[in-house]
Formats: structure tokens, C-alpha cells, sequence
């Protein structure tokens, strides 16, 4: 959730001044050790450790990086969920939470192919409960040696990709020659679509609003967020998973009392209204959408719809496209519903499943988000 600060200012009434003592205060307050690995990807000898070390970087439902890795085997990794990393309100069937570990397994191939490493996978090898992810392997993946190894173009673009969930310039369309370009990365068992058609993008624009509002008035789905806040420098560094507000900013609203999760809650603060404009007039500014489906809804179609969204992601990068998940209303709770059905509809794809939709537009670039070290996520090496 973004907080506009001219309005936040407004609402301190000169409480805080932030100007006064700024330089140090600001130069003190990036969580380095939160960011350290994305400048630690690449940097490690072991060729295992060396892929994963950019497969942690791929984006995922809240941040909750959930994937856990096995190395005790030779030559193998096996991936398990972190089942404390669960969303269950807002994904009570872990589908996106296992879209997000395909993003994951994609990245991972991509990383071992630059190395000069072909990688098989073997999805759910002890099987699987479509109801609920469990602590059995998502996947073993198989390193081999091959010299002859096709490496992928949009590698390039790992360090530099992003989930942009600021404003999107609305005076900039997103050009065909882009869309067209993006359905060049479909791949088997997923179908990829998108639109810049303005009546269709108005209608999908207004009922991801919609979705969303639902999902922030339900209690227990706005609270799974807001549990999830990460709100300053401290808080971050120790727990670099969730919703991350970082910066001299929001560390100052938190000192005087004015962003803390327990305003965040208080649906009568002027915080809390505020804060939901804000997010609001920031999702309202699709410019254009794409989404991917899948003919079924199994564990292995989640998991490639992940890859594919790993390399949308990558492409839209390259292109110099924002692009940002708006997912509420394929939420599978009962306040969700009626929206699921009506974008299912909209989109001309009932009896299919829309694993992924997202906005797309222009906008600056914003920071890297948080992430947990490689070695805090090995169970066994």
C-alpha cells in the first residue's frame, strides 16, 4: 500500500517536519541488509547455489517467499513450500502461492542455463493435494553439465525486473508492437491474452477496483495484509518477507503515530482513508491488461502459469513496461464470488481457470524489494 505524502503531510499538520535533520536520517534508513541479495546474485562458486541465488528473486503473492530448498542430495535441489508462508484467506487453495513457485523454478532454469546447466523437474514426486500445499517436494530439479545449453535472452533482465505498483502515466498507451511481443512467450498448457482496447480495459479496470475494495473491506482479508506490513528500516532487515514501507518517510509517520498496523486497521482514521485512496488511485491506472489462463486448474498448470508470468515480467522489463499483479478477483473466498464470475465473463474465458491478471502502463522505476538470504532458505545442505 502506497501513502501519497502531500497528503500525509497534510495530515500531520506540521506535527513532523521532516526537512529538519533530513540528510542523515534519510541516508540511514535503506534496509541494505534486507536488499544485500540482489547484489549477492551470481556471487556464489556452487553451481546449485549460484541459480538459486537469483531464483529468490523472482516475484511472488505479498513477498512471502515461500520456498524452501533441499541440497543434500548431489546435484539436485528439492523444492518444498514454507507452509508458514501461507496466504489462507486471501488463498485458501495455495494456487497463488504456487503460481508464485513456478516463478521460481523458471528463474531457477533460466540462472543453471547461464552457468552452462541443463535442469530437469519432476513436480509433486510424492504426490499433491489439490485442496492445500503441504511438506511434501513441489519439485526435484536435476542439474546435468551441457556446453550446448541455449541460454535465455531475457536473463538480461533479472536485476532490473519489478512489480511497479505506483501510478501508471495514463497519457502513455501501451503500443501493440508490445502486446504482440509479449504473446511470443506463451508456452505450453498456458494461454496468454491482453488488451489496450479502452472500453475493454475500462470495464476490467473498474471491476479490479471493485475486487479490490472487496478484498480490503472483508476483515480477515485486509487483516492478512496488514499483519504483513514491514514498516521501517528495523522491521524490514529482520523480517524481509511481506509488504515492506521503507524510507525516511514512513519511518517518520510511524514515530509520530500516524502508520502502524494498528491505525492501518482503524477504518475511521484519516490514515486508513487516506492510505486506500492512494492504493486505489494507484491500481485505477491501467493503461492496458494481460492475463494467462489454463484449461484446467491442477498444481502443474499453477506452476506454469508462474513461469510464464516470471518471463511477462522479465519481457515487460525490457521492454520498459510496468507491470503489476491486480489478483483479487480470482481469489477463491466466498465475498469474491460474484467478481470471479463476472471476470471470467469479461474476458470471454468461462469453464477456464485466470491464474494471473495484471495492469500494464509506464511509470519511473521504483527500488528493489526485500529479500531473504539464500542461506535462510536451506533446510538441509
Amino acid at each position: 500500500m502506497q501513502i501519497q505524502r502531500r497528503r500525509m503531510i497534510a495530515l500531520m499538520g506540521g506535527g513532523v517536519i521532516l526537512a529538519a535533520g533530513a540528510g542523515a536520517f534519510v541516508t540511514t534508513r535503506t534496509p541494505n541488509k534486507a536488499l544485500a541479495p540482489w547484489d549477492l546474485a551470481g556471487g556464489y562458486t556452487e553451481p546449485r547455489k549460484r541459480a538459486l541465488s537469483y531464483a529468490i528473486l523472482a516475484p511472488n503473492p505479498h513477498n512471502r517467499q515461500p520456498w524452501l530448498v533441499d541440497l543434500s542430495q548431489q546435484d539436485r535441489i528439492v523444492l518444498h513450500v514454507d507452509t508458514d508462508k501461507m496466504l489462507p484467506h486471501t488463498d485458501p487453495y495455495n494456487r497463488q502461492i504456487t503460481v508464485g513457485l513456478g516463478g521460481f523454478l523458471e528463474l531457477l532454469r533460466m540462472a543453471a542455463a547461464e552457468d552452462g546447466y541443463e535442469t530437469s523437474v519432476e513436480s509433486f514426486p510424492e504426490g499433491v493435494n489439490p485442496e492445500k500445499l503441504d511438506a511434501r517436494p513441489i519439485a526435484i530439479i536435476s542439474f546435468k553439465q551441457n556446453s550446448q545449453i541455449e541460454k535465455d535472452p531475457l536473463f538480461t533482465q533479472v536485476l532490473e525486473r519489478r512489480s511497479l505498483k505506483e501510478p501508471y502515466d495514463m497519457s502513455r498507451l501501451v503500443p501493440q508492437s508490445a502486446m504482440a511481443r509479449l504473446g511470443e512467450l506463451e508456452q505450453a498448457g498456458v494461454a496468454m491474452a491482453s488488451t489496450n482496447e479502452p472500453q475493454l480495459v475500462d470495464k476490467i479496470r473498474t471491476l479490479t477496483h471493485n475486487g479490490l475494495a472487496v478484498e480490503i473491506e472483508t476483515p480477515r482479508t485486509y487483516k492478512e495484509s496488514v499483519d504483513l506490513f514491514r514498516i521501517g528500516k528495523a522491521e524490514i532487515n529482520a523480517n524481509p518477507d511481506g509488504i515492506d514501507f521503507s524510507g525516511a518517510f514512513y519511518e517518520s509517520l510511524a514515530f509520530a503515530g500516524l502508520f502502524n498496523r494498528e491505525v492501518a486497521l482503524d477504518t475511521n482514521s484519516s490514515s486508513y482513508l487516506e492510505g486506500i485512496n492512494s492504493l486505489m488511485a494507484s491500481a485505477d491506472t491501467g493503461v492496458a491488461y494481460i492475463w494467462l489462463t489454463t484449461d484446467t486448474n491442477s498444481r502443474v498448470d499453477q506452476l506454469n502459469a508462474g513461469r510464464d508470468w516470471l518471463r511477462i515480467n522479465l519481457a515487460t522489463t525490457e521492454l520498459g513496461i510496468a507491470v503489476h499483479p491486480m489478483s483479487q478477483c480470482l481469489q477463491e473466498y466466498s465475498e469474491m464470488d460474484a467478481h470471479f464470475l463476472v471476470m471470467q465473463q469479461l474476458l470471454q474465458v468461462e469453464g477456464k481457470t485466470i491464474q494471473m491478471l495484471g495492469r500494464m502502463g509506464y511509470a519511473a522505476p521504483v527500488p528493489r524489494s526485500p529479500r531473504w538470504s539464500i542461506n535462510a532458505k536451506i533446510i538441509k545442505a
